[in-house]
C-alpha cells in the first residue's frame, strides 16, 4: 500500500487519527455532557478488534499519529491489549491518550508499558469545590494523584488541558501555569467549543478568548514564542526559564482549519471528518457486513475524505451548532 492516499479536496494530508474507544465516562463535565447522559448500548460500540481494524486501515493510508480518546478511555475494559497492539506498530510516530486522570493512579505504568508515549490530562480547576462543580464529581485528589503517578511512569510528555470560562475559572489561569511549571508539565488552554446543549452556563457570557488567557498569564510569567509542535492545533509559547510549553487552542478566535491534518472515529464507528460538522460515515456497518475486508475499508476512507469541509464555523452565541456532545465524538 502506498504511503498516504488520505489527501482531502483542499490538499491537506491526513496523518492524525483521534480514535474514541468509549462514550462512557466517570465524570460529567458540564461542557462535555449532560448529568443524565444516555450512553450507547454496548452492542453499538466497536469491539477492540474492530477498533484495531480501523486503526490498521488508517495506518496503511499514512496515519502516523493516533490519540485514543473517549468519553474516558481508561474505563474501557481491555484497553491495554488494544494499546499494546497499536504500540507495537513501527509505522506510528506517536501513540497518545486524552484522559480525565481519574484512573491514572493505577494505570499509568500499564499504559507506558503498552507503548503510550504522551498523555493529555484534563484539569480545569485546582480548587476542590470548583472542580466538583465543573466535573459534577468530587475527585480532584484522585486526579492529582493520577498526575503524580503519570510523572513517575516515564512518559515522553505530559500535558494538562484546561477549558477556560470567564467568571467560572479564568481567575485560575496563572495558578494552572504555576502547577505545570512546578512539575515540568506542558499545558494547553482551550476555548470552549459549542458542542451539545448545556444548562450550567451561557456560552456567550462565559466565552474567554485565548488572547485574554495569554494576557492573564503574562501578568505573572514571561512567554516566549515556541516552535514546539505536537501535530495538533495548539499554538505554543514557552514559559521563560522553564521547560513548560503553554499552548492555545483557539477554534473561535484563531481558526486553525487551514492546517488540519486529522479526522475522528467515534466509539460507535462513525468517521467524523470535522469536529464542527454533523456529517459522518458509518464505518461500523461496513466492518460488520464485510469483516476482514481491509481493502474495502481503506477505499471507503479515501472516498469519504473527499467530503471533508474546508473549515468549521463556530460561534460564541447560545445557538447549538453541533448537536452531539464532545463525549460522543471523542475529545
Amino acid at each position: 500500500m502506498q504511503d498516504s492516499q488520505l489527501v482531502d479536496p483542499f490538499g491537506r494530508r491526513i496523518t492524525y487519527l483521534r480514535l474514541s474507544v468509549t462514550d462512557r465516562c466517570d465524570f460529567r463535565c458540564t461542557y462535555c455532557m449532560s448529568e443524565d447522559m444516555v450512553f450507547a448500548p454496548r452492542a453499538q460500540i466497536l469491539t477492540l478488534e474492530e477498533l484495531y481494524a480501523v486503526a490498521d486501515a488508517f495506518i496503511g493510508l499514512g496515519v502516523r499519529r493516533i490519540r485514543v480518546t473517549g468519553g474516558e478511555p481508561l474505563v474501557r475494559k481491555g484497553l491495554p491489549s488494544l494499546l499494546a497492539r497499536l504500540g507495537a506498530r513501527e509505522e506510528l510516530e506517536d501513540l497518545a491518550i486524552t484522559t480525565n486522570g481519574s484512573q491514572l493512579h493505577s494505570m499509568a505504568t500499564t499504559l507506558r508499558e503498552a507503548g503510550v508515549r504522551r498523555l493529555n490530562i484534563s484539569l480545569d480547576s485546582l480548587k476542590p469545590e470548583r472542580f466538583a462543580e465543573f466535573t459534577r464529581r468530587d475527585k480532584l485528589d484522585q486526579v492529582l494523584d493520577g498526575i503524580e503517578a503519570a510523572r513517575h511512569a516515564g512518559f515522553k510528555r505530559i500535558k494538562i488541558n484546561s477549558v477556560i470560562q470567564k467568571g467560572r475559572n479564568d481567575d485560575e489561569v496563572a495558578d494552572l501555569v504555576a502547577f505545570a511549571v512546578a512539575r515540568g508539565l506542558d499545558i494547553s488552554f482551550i476555548e470552549e467549543m459549542p458542542l451539545g446543549s448545556v444548562s450550567s452556563h451561557q456560552r456567550e457570557i462565559t466565552f474567554c478568548s485565548s488572547e485574554e488567557v495569554r494576557e492573564r498569564i503574562e501578568q505573572r510569567y514571561q512567554l516566549v514564542r515556541s516552535n514546539h509542535a505536537t501535530g495538533g492545533p495548539s499554538r505554543y509559547w514557552q514559559v521563560a526559564g522553564s521547560e513548560t510549553q503553554v499552548g492555545f487552542i483557539s477554534p473561535h478566535s484563531n481558526n486553525f482549519c487551514g492546517s488540519c491534518n486529522r479526522v475522528r472515529v467515534t466509539a460507535e464507528g462513525k468517521l467524523v471528518l470535522c469536529l464542527g460538522d454533523e456529517g459522518a460515515l458509518d464505518l461500523k456497518s461496513l466492518i460488520r457486513r464485510h469483516p476482514g475486508d481491509s481493502e474495502r475499508l481503506r477505499d471507503a476512507l479515501m472516498t469519504a475524505l473527499q467530503l471533508k469541509p474546508e473549515k468549521h464555523h463556530f460561534r460564541t452565541d447560545e445557538q447549538v451548532q453541533v448537536v452531539r456532545f464532545m463525549s460522543m465524538t471523542g475529545g
